[in-house]
């Protein structure tokens, strides 16, 4: 069964949580109240910035995922290269097939 799915491979489920109570106008003034206690330096973590820093440091922490970003390797060659050697696999086996077991 496993093998038909390379076609059609399905995405994951995505999260949507619709928070209950929310509140615009108090999330715009706690907004303004953290960028004023930035600027007078009473609160120093700015979390904007580490959102930032976490963006892309998968990718940059494993080594085979960073090679294949500086290739320009996306999931169309990934998806190209797997078939290629699916390809490759099965002639090879017809060969074997047609040599040593007919």
């Amino acid at each position: 069964m496993g093998i038909f799915n390379f076609y059609n491979m399905r995405k994951p489920r995505q999260y949507d949580h619709k928070p209950i109570y929310y509140d615009p106008r108090k999330e715009a003034l706690e907004k303004r109240i953290h960028k004023v206690k930035m600027e007078m330096g009473v609160e120093e973590t700015d979390y904007e910035q580490y959102k930032e820093a976490i963006r892309g440091s998968f990718v940059e922490g494993t080594t085979h995922l960073k090679k294949s970003k500086n290739r320009g390797d996306d999931v169309r060659n990934r998806v190209y290269k797997n078939m290629r050697l699916i390809l490759i696999l099965a002639i090879l086996g017809m060969i074997f097939w047609y040599l040593y077991l007919r």
